[in-house]
């Protein structure tokens, strides 16, 4: 298979996955600011939302240092100059599709192009401002939808498994951005004192968490019990069978590189494995007794190390 057509389909895959990630942190954003709370909680939330996007300096160089809400929305959604956009990755994704049209079945590049031109659509003709919530939840469907026709046009070869390693990377890196970012709004000084982190609880800043990587249901169906710090912690990071654990993303991202390894991959794969075997052999209360910023802010760059590699190994650069 060409570098240049995996370095598309992985790229394809993840800013799909990118859109529909700030997507989902901006209508659970979007949600909890309709609730009574003081402007210095709002300002802090969205403030929170640019951090985890590492978009804080280009919102500041546009806006001003000032926080507001319709600005850190326009800016996220359609700003086509934030490369991490809404609308740029949405953008992304199709130029990528496109480039590699005749590698994807007739309905996997349909649905990828509908998905660019009816976003172009929508936000000429203000779909998103009349509705935010609506139009997030359009964004969620066109990730699923696409998704859903790779698993199920796609022929399970190299490109095929290319994509899935994009989408699992990108996920990867964004729950852990999230946790990491949540969890230092609610406890700025990183405790690592299980105790003190119960006490402080806020119950829906972390049901918000659950909420924005759909696990809400999935919380209370593996733990029975009330939400608390300590759990939603474990679930996001160490959970196998949560489909958007740092554990699951990391175990797909291996299976991945087993199937397409090559002569020049070993130490991709040894660093992949050993993130794997990390996650999987940890505990909770090891990784707090650390400082569980410290320990996300390690895993982020070891994603990304792990991104770069991949490049390296099997890549030629396109994006």
């Amino acid at each position: 298979m060409l570098s240049r057509t995996a370095d598309h389909l992985f790229w394809m895959s993840r800013y799909t996955e990118r859109a529909e990630n700030t997507a989902r942190l901006l209508d659970v954003n979007y949600d909890t600011s309709l609730m009574p709370q003081s402007s210095e909680e709002a300002q802090a939330a969205w403030a929170g939302l640019l951090r985890i996007s590492e978009l804080t300096p280009a919102y500041t160089e546009k806006y001003g240092p000032e926080i507001v809400a319709s600005n850190v929305l326009d800016f996220m959604v359609r700003d086509e100059r934030n490369p991490s956009s809404i609308a740029s990755c949405l953008r992304g994704a199709r130029e990528n599709a496109r480039a590699v049209r005749g590698t994807l079945t007739t309905e996997f590049w349909e649905t990828q192009n509908q998905t660019w031109l009816e976003l172009s659509r929508m936000l000429k003709g203000n779909a998103f401002e009349r509705d935010p919530s609506q139009f997030f939840e359009w964004v969620k469907f066109r990730s699923h939808l696409s998704r859903g026709v790779a698993i199920g046009t796609m022929l399970r070869d190299e490109a095929f498994h290319f994509y899935r390693m994009g989408t699992f990377l990108e996920r990867a890196d964004n729950t852990a951005r999230l946790l990491d970012v949540k969890y230092h709004a609610a406890y700025q000084d990183h405790t690592s004192d299980a105790a003190a982190m119960e006490e402080d609880f806020d119950f829906y800043q972390w049901s918000a968490i659950l909420r924005s990587v759909s696990a809400f249901e999935v919380y209370r169906k593996v733990y029975r019990d009330v939400i608390t710090p300590l759990k939603v912690a474990e679930l996001l990071v160490l959970n196998p069978a949560m489909p958007r654990s740092m554990a699951t993303c990391i175990n797909e991202v291996v299976d991945r590189l087993g199937i397409v390894a090559n002569d020049m991959s070993g130490e991709t794969q040894r660093r992949a494995g050993k993130l794997k075997a990390e996650l999987q052999y940890a505990r909770i209360d090891e990784i707090l007794a650390t400082g569980l910023h410290a320990y996300l802010t390690q895993f982020l760059d070891r994603v990304n190390e792990l991104g770069m590699s991949i490049s390296k190994d099997f890549l030629v650069p396109t994006n």
